[in-house]
């Protein structure tokens, strides 16, 4: 393919213009299945009394744009309890119940794994 000195700038744009389209399809797929799978290991590892706050563990799209997306993980059904259950809280008479971590595990691997993926993707 011969292109004219005065259209390579042009041509050049193109290219990239067309690269960061990939790039941005790619972030944004990978987000979407990454957050699916947060949500997974965090309903697997969440504490489980009755199951009421385990089930209501869900994730939905924020925002997104040409070249942006933002995802938000979320308990719908008890979200006062996140807080208290992943640092342990203070109880009534005295003394305190601990934590069980299960939020920031699931956070820390899922951007391990949307790095590797977004990387696998653009190849």
């Amino acid at each position: 393919m011969a292109i004219r000195v005065d259209e390579l700038a042009a041509a050049v744009m193109g290219a990239l213009q067309e690269y960061s389209d990939e790039v941005s399809e790619a972030t944004k797929e990978s987000v979407k299945e990454a957050s699916k799978e947060c949500v997974k290991e965090i309903k697997e590892s969440a504490p489980k009394k009755t199951g009421k706050y385990r089930k209501g563990w869900k994730h939905k799209v924020k925002c997104e744009s040409k070249t942006d997306i933002r995802s938000q993980i979320y308990n719908s059904t008890s979200p006062q309890l996140t807080h208290l259950l992943e640092y342990g809280h203070a109880k009534k008479g005295g003394g305190r119940v601990a934590g069980k971590p299960h939020i920031r595990p699931a956070e820390e691997r899922l951007d391990n794994k949307l790095e590797r993926k977004i990387k696998v993707r653009l190849g």
